[in-house]
């Protein structure tokens, strides 16, 4: 999931560099939503790791 934001991010980078304001933005909006989505995923995989040491 984060090579998928990384992906939206260059492509927003690339687009808003060549002036496509619409397609920057929506790229950069995935990129950030993915980005958040991972690292929710990454703080609940590792409070579980935490748990499961712990039991």
């Amino acid at each position: 999931m984060l090579g998928w934001a990384i992906g939206f991010l260059i492509i927003a980078l690339i687009a808003g560099v060549f002036g496509f304001g619409g397609i920057a933005s929506a790229s950069a909006g995935m990129a950030q939503i993915l980005f958040f989505i991972f690292v929710v995923l990454f703080i609940g995989s590792l409070v579980m790791s935490l748990i499961r040491r712990a039991g």
